[in-house]
């Protein structure tokens, strides 16, 4: 079953999905944002194009763990979504996401405007990799 990842934001929403046996996670692109009725047809339509069985959504905590007012728009999202799709949706801790995404590019030497150009989509592979890993951790499938 391939998962389908999204690193939601206000402008953009980050799109990863993992392989066929759920183990690695590769970019997939950046959407920019529209409009709700058309984010979530792109994305019913991604889940559709990749056969995704599971959708797992950046949920971006405060650092402390409380939810702000960015959680509380991931988490609207995420039902509108769960309302969309005939698949699950899960929210997962995103904190730190993007630093790690930026770390990545900046290690591979990526210069700054490419940086911007793919930030969403690999903060998307930090949020679906660290929740594949999870799972392999736990034994879970």
């Amino acid at each position: 079953m391939r998962i389908l990842a999204l690193d939601f934001g206000e402008k953009n929403i980050g799109v990863a999905v993992s392989d066929s046996l759920g183990i690695s996670a590769r970019g997939l692109m950046t959407l920019r944002r529209q409009s709700i009725k058309k984010d979530l047809q792109e994305i019913f339509d991604l889940t559709q194009q990749h056969e995704a069985g599971l959708v797992v959504m950046g949920l971006p905590l405060n650092m402390d763990g409380s939810r702000g007012p960015a959680a509380e728009k991931a988490e609207e999202f995420a039902r509108r979504l769960k309302g969309r799709l005939n698949i699950p949706v899960t929210l997962w801790d995103e904190r730190l996401s993007t630093r790690a995404a930026e770390r990545v590019l900046l290690e591979g030497n990526v210069r700054r405007k490419s940086r911007q150009d793919v930030i969403d989509k690999m903060a998307a592979v930090v949020i679906l990799q660290n929740y594949l890993d999870s799972r392999s951790n736990t034994g879970d499938s």
